[in-house]
C-alpha cells in the first residue's frame, strides 16, 4: 500500500504503493469497448498489447505511443490501490487520488493515438513463424500484438483477522514510507503473523513513539528482538488478536482474544503478495516465489532490469515484477520496458526491411 490524507484521527489511509492494475482499464476515454479482432487480428497486429492499465501499464502505452506504435491497453478495471483517497510519494503529484492519476494517464494514451479497453485477458497464446501472440479477453474478444507488455499487478493477502480487510487501505497500512507521515506519533500496532514482525515494529518506531507489537500467531521473538524492541520503548502484547475495533468508522483499538482492548489508531500487517500471472501460463512463465530475510512473502514474475521475462517478446512491469515498488516506481518500470520494447521492435523491423530489400 501506499500514502494517504493527512490531518487528524478518522482521515482515510489510502493504498498506492505500485501499480494499481488488473488486466484491464477502467473507463473508455481513448479506447473502444467493442471486439477489437477487426482491427487487431492477424491482418493488422498491435505493435505493442499492454495488459493492465495502471500506473506502469498506462505510462508504458504512453511511451510506446509516442514512439508511433499501434498500442492497446486492455484493463479489467481492479487496480490495487482502489481503497486509496490519495496518493503520496511520487513526485509532482502528491495527494492527488490514484484513480485521477489512471484517468489523466488513459487521457494521455488516447492523446498520442492509443486504445484503451475495458475487460479482462483470460489467455494469450504464441503465434507460430513468428507472428507474434494471440490475447482472448473474458469477452471472447481476440487481438494479435508482436510484443507483449504485462502490467497485472497483484493481490494483497491479508490476515484473516475480523476487520483487518474491512479497514484495509484506511488503517489497516503496510508500507511506512507511503503511510507512515500521515499516522505519525499515533498509537500503532504491529501484527506478528510471520518472522518479520519485529522488522516492521522497528521500522515504525520511526514514525511514532507509541508502538505495540502484537504477537498473535508469529513466531517467539529471539532474546537479542526483544532486548531491540525494549531499547526502542515498543511494548510487546501475547496473546492472539480477535479482532479490531472500531467506533464511528474510525478504528479505536485492538482487541484480544482473552477480551483485553488495546488502544490503536492504525495497524500494521504483513501481506502476502500475489502476482497476477495466471494468464502467462500458457505461455511458460510462472510466478516466481518471492523472499525477504529466507521468509515466502509472494510471488513475482522473473525479469531483467527492463523488464524482459525469459519468453522472447514478452515484458513486465509494475507491481507483478515488483512488488514492493511504489506508484513511481511502477510507472518508471513501465516507462523502461517500453524503451526496451520498441528497440526490440526497430530490430526486428529492420531485419524484416532487410529480408524484404534482398528477396
Amino acid at each position: 500500500m501506499s500514502d494517504t490524507t493527512s490531518g487528524t484521527t478518522g482521515d482515510v489511509i489510502g493504498e498506492v504503493t505500485g501499480d494499481a492494475s488488473g488486466g484491464a482499464i477502467s473507463g473508455t476515454t481513448g479506447g473502444v469497448t467493442g471486439d477489437r479482432e477487426a482491427n487487431g487480428g492477424a491482418d493488422r497486429p498491435y505493435d505493442v498489447v499492454v495488459v493492465g492499465g495502471g500506473a506502469a501499464g498506462l505510462s508504458g502505452a504512453v511511451t510506446l505511443a509516442r514512439a508511433r506504435r499501434r498500442v492497446l491497453v486492455i484493463d479489467a478495471g481492479h487496480p490495487r490501490n482502489a481503497p486509496a483517497t490519495h496518493m503520496h510519494g511520487y513526485l509532482g503529484h502528491d495527494g492527488v487520488p490514484p484513480s485521477e492519476l489512471l484517468a489523466t494517464g488513459r487521457e494521455e494514451v488516447a492523446r498520442y493515438g492509443g486504445e484503451v479497453v475495458r475487460g479482462a485477458v483470460v489467455s494469450a497464446e504464441r503465434l507460430p513463424d513468428g507472428a507474434g501472440f494471440r490475447v482472448v479477453r473474458e469477452d471472447g474478444a481476440v487481438v494479435v500484438a508482436r510484443r507483449l507488455l504485462v502490467t497485472t499487478g497483484l493481490v494483497d493477502g491479508l490476515p484473516p483477522v475480523p476487520g483487518v480487510a474491512e479497514r484495509w487501505g484506511r488503517e489497516v497500512l503496510h508500507c511506512p514510507y507511503c503511510h507512515g507521515r500521515e499516522v505519525a506519533s499515533r498509537p500503532i500496532g504491529v501484527l506478528s503473523t510471520g518472522p518479520l514482525a519485529v522488522h516492521q515494529a522497528l521500522l515504525w518506531r520511526q514514525w511514532s513513539e507509541n508502538i505495540t507489537l502484537f504477537r498473535h500467531t508469529g513466531p517467539e521473538f529471539a532474546e537479542e528482538e526483544y532486548e531491540q524492541l525494549a531499547a526502542r520503548g515498543i511494548a510487546v502484547v501475547d496473546g492472539e488478536v480477535a479482532g479490531l475495533d472500531v467506533t464511528d468508522d474510525r478504528l479505536t483499538g485492538v482487541r484480544l482474544a482473552e477480551g483485553r482492548s488495546i488502544a490503536c489508531e492504525a495497524v500494521v500487517v504483513q501481506p502476502r503478495f500475489t502476482a497476477r500471472a495466471d494468464m502467462l501460463a500458457g505461455l511458460g512463465l510462472h510466478a516466481a516465489e518471492l523472499k525477504m530475510a529466507g521468509e515466502v512473502i509472494g510471488t513475482y514474475v522473473e525479469a531483467d532490469a527492463a523488464g524482459a521475462t525469459e519468453v522472447p517478446g514478452i515484458w513486465v512491469a509494475g507491481n507483478v515484477a515488483d512488488p514492493k515498488g511504489q506508484v513511481i516506481a511502477a510507472a518508471a518500470a513501465g516507462v523502461q520496458a517500453a524503451a526496451a520494447i520498441n528497440a526490440d521492435l526497430i530490430t526486428d523491423d529492420v531485419n524484416r526491411a532487410v529480408a524484404a530489400r534482398r528477396a
